[in-house]
């Protein structure tokens, strides 16, 4: 099964997921699908994702690099069997400056990617490591969970860690995205 860049359609002559040719509001009938048609013309998932991406990184990227940014993280990363040991060797001020300056880095390698979309696939790469990393926190952290009335929940600790599988799919969607722009690169020289 192949994906549907923005601007394509499905095939709807023999029902396949194969794209087709690109197609504009004026192929589109219904409210709809004319919605859909123009949110892929202007590429809105991918800049949204991208820019969203950026801002979020610059933000947590320099705010690791604060005392109470360090302070904040020591409960994930003194937890994790994946930073655990990085955290015993380095202590949390160089640890969380390190995570800082991978985020910083990974957001220069999207704002890069609009120009060199290379760049931007390894700051998808960057940051698939990081969100996988803290994704598997939310099973070691405890009080990631909290027990109400006998059933488990995800408290507000394991709802802030959650975020990051959200953020580990859009680093794979901006991964693809900065890929087809390099292959299209690729491909006109």
């Amino acid at each position: 099964m192949s994906s549907v860049m923005p601007g394509q359609a499905l095939n709807a002559k023999n029902g396949s997921d194969q794209p087709n040719e690109p197609v504009g509001n004026g192929a589109a009938k219904s409210i709809l699908t004319k919605l859909a048609a123009w949110v892929a013309e202007c590429n809105l998932p991918f800049l949204i994702t991208s820019i969203g991406m950026i801002v979020m990184l610059l933000w947590a990227g320099s705010y690791k690099m604060t005392a109470p940014g360090a302070e904040g993280i020591v409960p994930l990363v003194s937890h994790s069997p994946l930073t655990s040991l990085q955290f015993k060797l380095l202590g949390p001020y160089t640890l969380s400056d390190l995570i800082g300056v991978t985020e910083l880095v990974a957001a220069a390698c999207f704002i890069a990617g609009y120009m060199r979309p290379k760049a931007g696939i390894i700051g998808g790469l960057l940051t698939t490591v990081m969100f996988f990393t803290t994704s598997s926190m939310l099973i070691t952290t405890p009080g990631a969970l909290t027990n109400v009335n006998g059933i488990s929940y995800m408290g507000f600790l394991g709802l802030f860690l959650f975020k990051d599988v959200i953020a580990l799919g859009a680093s794979f969607y901006l991964i693809s995205s900065f890929g087809q722009k390099a292959i299209r690169s690729e491909s006109k020289r």
